[in-house]
């Protein structure tokens, strides 16, 4: 090999070996490029869609797999494992998902809506959804996240103009939430888009700003009546039940009482007819221990007593028979 150096020309040998190493360099360097293109890895939360000149042959799993070189199969990856959300009227930075949000400008327009009432609303909401058939994902429709983006904001707007502003913003978002995620899966199924929706989720839901101070003002009015309405209800649900109970234990002790003076009543005239019965058979005997009974329930109340015989003419006037002695003091 000659060069030439300046004004000289330089002859140069290159040794017999490496000549013939360059016959095979493209050879060798066509293995290297077609070992590093014939493997894939698919990742766990993900499904390997093959391409081959284009078209459609399988669906792997993940894991390392082998491919045809040189761009003749092509892989395309989509997470089918992972749950992902589209955020309307808002979003939230440092998402992984690149269609999760779009711009403030779109943020502004999806968000404002008109109530059947024809008055505004600021609504922002959510979806979550799973990709289940990546095959239909990716060739169905040019483009799927596209699709679902504007399939959504039409349900959402469809729903709340079916409804007024005050049915929007306080009582009915359960309702609004279940009405959108059915109408949202049957439009996604329509249009097989191989999305399944798991939930639709309002968030903010306001009137628009130049009201909202007052319309603040008269939730916050009707929160205090509900908060009076719910006291009123606990005093309510205290004092009947505890008034109720007052009066059945009145009239529980009543009638107990009653029982007791019937039951009284009637052993006296058991005890009664069972004196006069053993009276009507021997009348003094009866009467006498009738007297000694009485006598004897009545004599220990008396206290100190003095009997005198019936033949005594006169008594002393002071006679200190008994004389309790005074209790000692220490």
């Amino acid at each position: 090999m000659r060069i030439q150096v300046g004004n000289e020309i330089v002859e140069l040998k290159l040794p017999a070996a490496l000549g013939k190493l360059g016959i095979f360099a493209p050879l060798l360097l066509l293995l290297v490029v077609a070992g590093l293109s014939s493997y894939y890895t698919v990742q766990a939360d993900e499904a390997g869609v093959v391409l081959r000149f284009g078209k459609h042959v399988g669906t792997v799993e993940p894991g390392l797999h082998f491919k045809l070189p040189f761009g003749i199969d092509r892989v395309t990856t989509v997470p089918v494992r992972r749950q992902q959300k589209m955020e309307f009227g808002f979003g939230t930075p440092g998402n992984s998902n690149s269609r999760q949000w779009t711009n403030s400008q779109e943020m502004e327009m999806e968000k404002n809506m008109v109530t059947g009432d024809l008055n505004s609303a600021l609504v922002e909401w959510v979806i979550q959804y799973r990709i289940t058939e990546p095959e239909n994902y990716l060739f169905k429709v040019r483009n799927s996240d596209g699709t679902l983006r504007h399939a959504s904001e039409s349900v959402m707007r469809e729903v709340v103009g079916d409804r007024t502003v005050d049915e929007v913003i306080t009582v009915g978002r359960q309702e609004i939430e279940s009405e959108c995620n059915l109408k949202l899966k049957a439009l996604v199924d329509l249009y097989e888009l191989g999305i399944s929706i798991d939930q639709v989720q309002l968030k903010n839901v306001d009137p628009p700003k130049p009201v909202q101070a007052s319309f603040n003002e008269v939730n916050q009015a009707q929160q205090e009546k509900e908060k009076s309405i719910n006291i009123a209800n606990g005093e309510y649900n205290r004092a009947v039940p505890k008034a109720g109970g007052e009066a059945e234990k009145t009239v529980s002790e009543a009638e107990g009482y009653a029982t007791q003076r019937i039951n009284e009543a009637e052993g006296d005239v058991a005890k009664f007819n069972s004196l006069y019965a053993e009276y009507q058979k021997a009348p003094e005997v009866t009467r006498r221990r009738i007297y000694l009974e009485t006598m004897e329930e009545v004599m220990p109340r008396l206290g100190s007593k003095v009997i005198l015989d019936e033949g005594a003419s006169q008594v002393l006037p002071f006679l200190p028979i008994q004389q309790q002695a005074a209790p000692a003091t220490r």
